[in-house]
C-alpha cells in the first residue's frame, strides 16, 4: 500500500511486564539452578529412606523448576542474539515458548502429584517427620534465596517472572511442609502427609495458572497484558492532523518487547514528518510500545486501503 512508514526501535520497552529487564540474570540462573538440582537429589534420596510422599511430591515439583530455569535460561540468551535474514525478529518469541513450557510442565507434574496422594490416602506409609522438617527448611532457604536473586525482574518479564513464582511458590510449599513433618512426628497421623501433598497441588496449580493464560495469550499474538488498545487508538486519533485509524495490532515480540503496527489517515496538509515522530514518541512514553511501524495515508489513499480483498495489508 503506498504511503509513509515509520519504524521506530528506541526508548523503554513494554509495560506491565513488556519492557526490558533492568540487567541480565545469568548468575541467577546458573546458582539457582545449582541449588535446585542438588536440592531435588536430596529430596529423592530422603524422601525414600522417610517414605514422605510430600518429600518426594516436592521434589517432582522442583525437578520441573530446574528444568524450568534452564529452558527460561537458554531462551534469555537466545533472545539476545541479533536478527538475521532468516530470523528478522531474532529469537525473541523463544521466551514466550519458554514461559509456555515452564507452565505445562507444572501442570503435568501437578496431575502426577494428585494421582499419587490420592493412593497414599487408602494406604497410608509411615513417614520420619523429623528427617522431613530438615528437608522441608533446606528447600526454604535454597527457594527463597533464589527468588530473591529473580526478585527484581519479576516486574519487566514474564519469563524471570515465571522462574521467580516458582521459586517462592516453592519456598512457601517448603514452610508447609515443615509444618506437616512436625504434626505427624507430634500425632503420628500418616494421613497428614498426602493431604499436605494435595495442599502442595493446589498452590502450584493456583499459581502457574496465571503462567499459563498470559504465556499462552503472547503464544498467539494477543494484546499483551497491561496494553490499553482502545487507549492507544485513542491517542493516536488524538495526534494533530490525524482523521482517523485503521489497521491496528499490537502484539509482543517477545517477554520484554511489544510491538505495534497501525494505519494512519492525516489531513492533506499534515506535517507527515513531524506527525510520524509523534506518534513514534506517544505509543513509546504513554505504552511503552517501543517498535512500532506507521503507515500515513491521505482520505483517498485509505478508501482504496478499505476495499482491497481480505487478508492483504
Amino acid at each position: 500500500m503506498p504511503g509513509h512508514h515509520h519504524h521506530d526501535h528506541d526508548g523503554p520497552h513494554g509495560s506491565d511486564g513488556h519492557h526490558h529487564a533492568p540487567a541480565s540474570f545469568g548468575r541467577a540462573f546458573a546458582i539457582g539452578t545449582a541449588l535446585n538440582a542438588g536440592f531435588v537429589a536430596a529430596q529423592v534420596f530422603y524422601g525414600l529412606a522417610a517414605h514422605s510422599m510430600a518429600l518426594l511430591a516436592d521434589a517432582v515439583h522442583n525437578f520441573g523448576d530446574v528444568l524450568g530455569l534452564l529452558i527460561a535460561w537458554g531462551a534469555t540468551v537466545l533472545a539476545r542474539r541479533a536478527p538475521t535474514t532468516a530470523r528478522t525478529y531474532g529469537w525473541g518469541r523463544g521466551t514466550i515458548l519458554a514461559s509456555l513450557a515452564n507452565a505445562v510442565v507444572l501442570l503435568l507434574g501437578c496431575g502426577a502429584i494428585a494421582v499419587e496422594a490420592v493412593q497414599r490416602f487408602a494406604e497410608p506409609a509411615p513417614v520420619a517427620g523429623g528427617t522431613v522438617v530438615l528437608v522441608a527448611t533446606l528447600g526454604i532457604l535454597i527457594n527463597g534465596g533464589t527468588a530473591l536473586m529473580f526478585a527484581g525482574g519479576r516486574a519487566g518479564d514474564l519469563n524471570i517472572r515465571g522462574a521467580f513464582l516458582h521459586m517462592a511458590a516453592d519456598a512457601a510449599v517448603s514452610a508447609g511442609v515443615v509444618v506437616t513433618g512436625l504434626l505427624i512426628a507430634l500425632t503420628g497421623r500418616r494421613w497428614l502427609d498426602p493431604a499436605t501433598s494435595l495442599a502442595i497441588v493446589a498452590v502450584i496449580a493456583i499459581g502457574t495458572w496465571g503462567l499459563l493464560r498470559d504465556s499462552l495469550n503472547l503464544a498467539i499474538d494477543a494484546v499483551p497484558g497491561g496494553i490499553d488498545l482502545p487507549g492507544v487508538e485513542a491517542a493516536l486519533r488524538a495526534l494533530p492532523g490525524v482523521t482517523e485509524v485503521h489497521d491496528l495490532h499490537v502484539w509482543a515480540l517477545s517477554t520484554t518487547e511489544t510491538a505495534l503496527t497501525a494505519h494512519l489517515v492525516h489531513a492533506p496538509d499534515a506535517d507527515a514528518p513531524g506527525l510520524l515522530r509523534l506518534a513514534a514518541r506517544q505509543v513509546r512514553e504513554r505504552f511503552g510500545i517501543g517498535h512500532a511501524t506507521f503507515q500515513l495515508e491521505t482520505a483517498e489513499l485509505a478508501e482504496t486501503c478499505a476495499l482491497r480483498p481480505a487478508g492483504v495489508v
